[in-house]
């Protein structure tokens, strides 16, 4: 069967299964084409051992009664695969947020080698694939479950996350400065 096709039976991305071609790790031959045929019988590449995390995330309170939800729906997945489910992590916030503490703390834990996460977006809104480069080339991997795309829908998403972000940003220091100029008319009177 081809690279390709491998992989998408593996569950891994192309270029990790040419990686692993590259290194041995898979047998075949590549055609005079360019073509990488994986000889038949071939059994699949174990995924890399190491502990596995769930990662959800919903962006405000008033969805908290998601986090649950998509943390069962995930159990239940990493269970169908045979993952041993090492902890469950669960974060309210901005996907636009790139300061989100627990989704961080995952990242930097080099024990974990899968981070399982159900749409692209809960782990990051912006800049996935550079997250998912990184971190195959650590050996790890953030594995999407529901890879379906709506790009329309996930546009709209996005600007509306921009919006909602710099909105925010702007709100927030137009009421630091309208403090800071309170604590110096404070200050002022003091002082008189």
């Amino acid at each position: 069967m081809k690279l390709s096709q491998y992989a998408k039976k593996v569950g891994v991305t192309y270029r990790t299964a040419f990686r692993w071609w590259q290194h041995g790790d898979i047998k075949g031959y590549q055609m005079p084409s360019g073509t990488i045929v994986v000889t038949e019988g071939e059994e699949p590449k174990v995924k890399p051992g190491g502990q596995v995390a769930i990662y959800v995330r919903v962006s405000s309170h008033e969805h908290r009664a998601n986090l649950d939800r998509q943390a069962e729906r995930l159990e239940v997945y990493c269970a169908a695969k045979g993952y041993q489910v090492s902890k469950v992590v669960k974060e309210i916030g901005s996907g636009v947020n790139d300061n989100r503490a627990k989704f961080l703390a995952l990242l930097e834990n080099q024990q974990l080698r899968t981070i399982v996460v159900e749409h692209k977006d809960r782990a990051t809104r912006f800049g996935f694939r550079y997250l998912d480069t990184l971190l195959e080339g650590q050996g790890r991997v953030i594995e999407v479950v529901n890879l379906a795309e709506n790009n329309r829908e996930d546009l709209l998403a996005d600007l509306v996350s921009i919006v909602s972000s710099f909105a925010a940003r702007l709100y927030g220091q137009r009421r630091a400065k309208r403090k800071t100029e309170a604590i110096v008319k404070q200050l002022q009177e003091a002082d008189d």
